[in-house]
């Protein structure tokens, strides 16, 4: 503890204010800081003398104390001194500096940990083109955190609770000095920056708070979704920590492909397989849809192959809303390996009266005469 008076010291008067005595020790704390003045034992002794006058004069109650009975304190205890520890006194001249600048704040000591929510987590779910159009509900299994039940996710031992942590003393992080008015923050490595330690941790999940386990979990899928589309089960993810809520559980959906139908924007998209007279005087056909269900389309006349037949209403329902996409139906034309004697001789005359040729070596069949006609 150093002889001289406190005020001497920092070079101001007894009715110096706050701002005043910061003021000056700043100015000697800079003008003797062990980093500018290298193995020099006087100036180290006056940096240290002058933190110890900072923080009596600084603090209402000691100053109080220091005023009326010197440097004996109250009731003759004296006051705390930092003696040889520099890393108190470089914490506190990274304070000063702190409050100089702006950038550190003082934050009130928690009273509990601090609520973590719980991760999100990802899964994957295969569906059907059908499951896709009606809608449909799958059941997946889900690995994940859960809630402690022994300690109710406190991580304490029954009759137990956190203390505040002794290394950060409840800050979550810890301050190191490097070097002149270099102060490094990190999160603190003892409680990961919680602020608070499990002396008495809980026997089943040994503090951690939860257990990891599996779930059987029903997805309800809504009829509509598209390829690539996720689903959010909410409050399905990890559970939280210390109170906090669970994360959710984000389900990725992949659609399968269809052999007879595929999806275009809302739209139900399948071939129709017609036979020429069929396409040329128009026909009425029934086709079962995905969902098995009957639908009536109406072949127009003159139809060209590869002609889209709109069956309205009979698509995909859109996600949000109750719009319906439509059905398209795309026209194909049969082309027949065998006719009979008698089909083959009128095709051969209506072949004649168009004007387009066969092949002479068509071994009986007429697949050329469709293949240069339908294109």
């Amino acid at each position: 503890m150093s002889s001289q008076d406190y005020y001497q010291i920092l070079g101001v008067s007894k009715d110096a204010s706050k701002s005043d005595v910061k003021k000056a020790y700043r100015k000697l704390a800079l003008k003797y800081h062990p980093d500018r003045n290298p193995d020099n034992k006087e100036a180290e002794e006056k940096f240290k003398a002058g933190a110890e006058a900072y923080s009596v004069l600084s603090d209402d109650k000691k100053r109080q104390q220091y005023d009326r009975f010197g440097k004996s304190g109250s009731q003759g205890g004296g006051f705390d001194t930092y003696g040889s520890n520099m890393q108190d006194i470089f914490s506190q001249f990274a304070d000063i500096f702190g409050d100089q600048s702006g950038s550190r704040t003082q934050s009130r000591r928690p009273e509990a940990p601090k609520a973590r929510r719980g991760h999100d987590l990802a899964a994957q779910l295969s569906i059907s083109l059908n499951d896709s159009y009606l809608g449909v509900k799958k059941e997946i299994k889900n690995y994940h955190f859960v809630t402690c039940d022994t300690c109710n996710g406190s991580g304490c031992k029954a009759g137990t609770k956190p203390i505040i942590c002794k290394h950060c003393h409840g800050s979550g992080t810890q301050e190191f000095a490097q070097g002149f008015l270099m102060v490094y923050t990190q999160t603190c490595t003892h409680c990961a920056g919680q602020g608070f330690a499990i002396p008495s941790p809980c026997s089943k999940c040994q503090g951690r708070c939860r257990k990891q386990q599996y779930s059987n979990l029903k997805v309800t899928i809504p009829a509509g979704i598209k390829n690539g589309m996720q689903i959010a089960a909410r409050s399905k993810g990890d559970a939280g920590i210390f109170g906090g809520s669970s994360g959710d559980l984000l389900i990725t959906i992949h659609v399968q492909e269809d052999k007879q139908f595929k999806r275009v924007g809302n739209d139900l998209v399948c071939n129709l397989t017609l036979t020429y007279p069929q396409l040329v005087f128009g026909s009425q056909v029934e086709i079962e849809l995905i969902d098995k269900t009957k639908v009536a389309v109406k072949v127009p006349k003159e139809s060209a192959v590869g002609k889209e037949i709109i069956v309205a209403g009979k698509g995909f329902k859109e996600l949000r809303g109750t719009h319906r996409g439509n059905l398209v139906v795309i026209t194909r034309c049969a082309i027949p390996k065998k006719l009979s004697a008698k089909a083959k001789k009128a095709l051969k005359e209506y072949s004649q009266e168009i004007g387009t040729t066969v092949s002479k070596d068509s071994g009986g069949t007429i697949s050329a005469f469709f293949k240069k006609f339908l294109g």
